[in-house]
């Protein structure tokens, strides 16, 4: 019952933008933590709106601990024009222990508050599936994708029915493998990039007005 409300609002508010011509399409960006989520985020904001970056990228996991949204986003790629709200979520664990960012030189109480905000972010994201509209999911294309997580998530969308798109980051990396990931999920549409070096995105940018104009 739960899941079928869940489709029934979305659906009506997709039937509301279209009676008030909102153009506008409520992307979330979501993946595991270390990705390449805000980096990506970044990049489509700095291209397509001119603004400087919207989240702070580090090497150590979960920097982004709280949902960051971009509004108005308007992408033009391969004559299809669509405007983005663009949802940056925390990134998706099942497991956040204090002790790997001790590793980072972190003391012990600092460690054990960015765990904790962590775990909060992943809550965050999770509620924010049911406001989005369709699905960037970014993983790293040097990892192995048949992760827990990466399971978890794909499953988790496709019981939503949630349009999405699995961008395969980092292929600026020796031991990229997109062909990887497709074959870990080939019901689903692949773009390799590199969000650092910009790398393939133009073809990102005609994927998203594909799927999701």
């Amino acid at each position: 019952m739960g899941r079928m409300i869940k489709i029934i609002k979305r659906s009506f508010s997709s039937w509301i933008r279209k009676i008030f011509k909102k153009k506008a399409v409520r992307i979330g960006i979501y993946g595991p933590p270390n990705a390449g989520k805000t980096t990506l985020a970044n990049r489509i904001v700095r291209d397509w709106s001119g603004d400087d970056v919207i989240g702070i990228v580090s090497e150590i996991p979960h920097e982004t601990r709280r949902v960051i949204r971009k509004e108005n986003v308007r992408i033009n790629a391969n004559g299809v024009a669509v405007t983005l709200d663009i949802v940056d979520t925390p990134g998706l664990a099942t497991k956040i222990d204090f002790h790997d960012f001790m590793a980072f030189g972190m003391d012990e109480e600092e460690a054990k508050r960015r765990a904790k905000e962590g775990t909060e972010g992943v809550i965050e994201a999770i509620k924010w599936l049911d406001d989005i509209d369709g699905v960037l999911l970014i993983m790293d294309a040097a990892e192995d994708p048949f992760t827990q997580v990466n399971v978890i998530v794909v499953g988790n969308m496709e019981a939503r029915e949630l349009p999405l798109l699995i961008v395969a980051n980092k292929i600026d990396l020796p031991d990229a493998s997109p062909a990887r990931i497709k074959s870990a999920f080939p019901q689903h549409p692949v773009v390799p990039i590199s969000a650092l070096d910009g790398i393939n995105v133009d073809k990102l940018y005609e994927s998203i007005a594909d799927r999701f104009g």
